[in-house]
């Protein structure tokens, strides 16, 4: 099996304010985005060789690359866009990654963009009849509330000792949201707000689910022998790792419902490409996919961040918290940072970027002396993970 390991760098990236953009359509949200990125990277529209559109509003942003050839003017080039659920800005990175490592671009930007706000859902629109046979009208706060719920009695947990875990995770999200400027939600919240907040799905509250926002996100990605021509400290892929279920897991016999296949090979994968062995001690710092807190605290476990069984352990010792061992969510995540499908995976890969270079916007935010990150994403039905790895410094 073949690597992009230390062949690819990202060089330059954007990321616009995430929230309810009322002010900003999506041409203006991609211009936002990659103009920053090219400011970033020293470069102009003009060096684009391709662009890998990642969006999965298709009745708003029309057919293919519509809304990247029109804002940005990216004339007589490729333009491949993708929907992959929730990985869709991951898949555009990857596809970007595979590009410049084919050896066939040597300069390539990847975009993430959706205006969630404006298609008038309350949520994300996943799980009401997507498709006729899979489910009809399950939402996904029921579906990760039965993970919660089953999650809690596979442990020995209590429901309301369950329920507090969920909400320390929720509190360490907004907090961490309060200090990102450009983050959807920007209010720190207590232990006892979480737990009193209004149910969605029992067990999970409101702030055990992440929001419904608009936001872009892109990346400018270049061979790695060309980084430092560009500049001085760029990000070099060391790995990634994609696993689709075949069916919908919880059709699946045997499916225990603390644990998703697609989430363990997926890191596996990423891992073996980026020669890491002990994850928990290797990274230094993680964004993975909180659109629940249930979410995230299965993905300790599958990832191998925290024993089976074991994670709400480490969420009580503080593990993941800005200041600990690994902070994960260090931009207050899906949960705070929002959630604009298309551009998610992109815009947590921004927040590995600035942090590996040591350019976290708010100086209580940088986590110390990183070397080494992890951005994910979770979609489907069925289950889609996209893992990638980063690294500051090459071989």
């Amino acid at each position: 099996m073949g690597t992009v390991k230390d062949r690819v760098a990202i060089v330059g990236m954007g990321c616009t304010r995430f929230g309810e953009r009322w002010d900003a359509g999506l041409n203006d949200l991609a211009i936002e985005a990659a103009y920053e990125a090219y400011e970033d990277a020293g470069i102009g529209p003009e060096e684009i060789q391709a662009c890998f559109l990642g969006t999965a509003s298709a009745p708003l942003i029309g057919i293919g690359g519509t809304v990247a050839a029109e804002a940005l003017k990216l004339r007589d080039i490729p333009i491949i866009r993708n929907e992959n659920w929730c990985a869709t800005g991951h898949i555009a990175l990857i596809e970007a990654f595979m590009a410049v490592a084919s050896g066939l671009y040597d300069v390539v930007m990847a975009l993430g963009v959706e205006k969630l706000k404006d298609t008038g859902f309350p949520g994300l629109g996943t799980g009401r009849g997507m498709h006729p046979v899979y489910e009809a009208r399950r939402t996904s706060p029921g579906s990760f509330a039965l993970i919660a719920t089953r999650y809690f009695h596979a442990n020995g947990i209590p429901v309301e000792k369950g329920r507090e875990i969920l909400a320390r995770i929720a509190v360490k999200n907004h907090r961490n949201g309060s200090l990102c400027p450009k983050a959807h939600f920007q209010s720190p919240i207590t232990l006892e707000q979480a737990l009193k907040a209004p149910i969605i799905a029992w067990p999970l509250g409101l702030f055990d689910c992440c929001g419904n926002s608009d936001g872009a996100a892109a990346a400018i990605i270049t061979r790695a022998d060309l980084a430092r021509s560009f500049r001085e400290d760029p990000i070099y892929v060391k790995g990634f790792g994609i696993s689709m279920d075949s069916m919908l897991p919880h059709f699946r016999p045997g499916f225990e419902w603390t644990s998703f296949n697609a989430l363990v090979v997926s890191s596996r994968k990423a891992y073996e490409m980026a020669g890491i062995e002990n994850p928990r001690e290797e990274l230094d710092i993680a964004e993975i996919h909180d659109c629940f807190t249930i979410t995230e605290m299965l993905i300790y476990e599958d990832f191998g961040f925290s024993p089976r069984g074991r994670a709400w352990e480490d969420v009580e010792a503080g593990l993941f918290e800005l200041g600990g061992d690994l902070p994960v969510n260090a931009d207050g995540g899906l949960k705070c940072f929002g959630h604009p499908v298309g551009a998610s995976g992109i815009r947590m890969t921004y927040e590995v970027y600035k942090q590996l270079q040591g350019k976290a916007e708010r100086p209580e935010r940088q986590i110390g002396n990183p070397r080494r990150g992890l951005s994910h994403t979770f979609g489907g039905p069925p289950q889609l993970s996209a893992v990638a790895i980063f690294g500051n410094e090459k071989g």
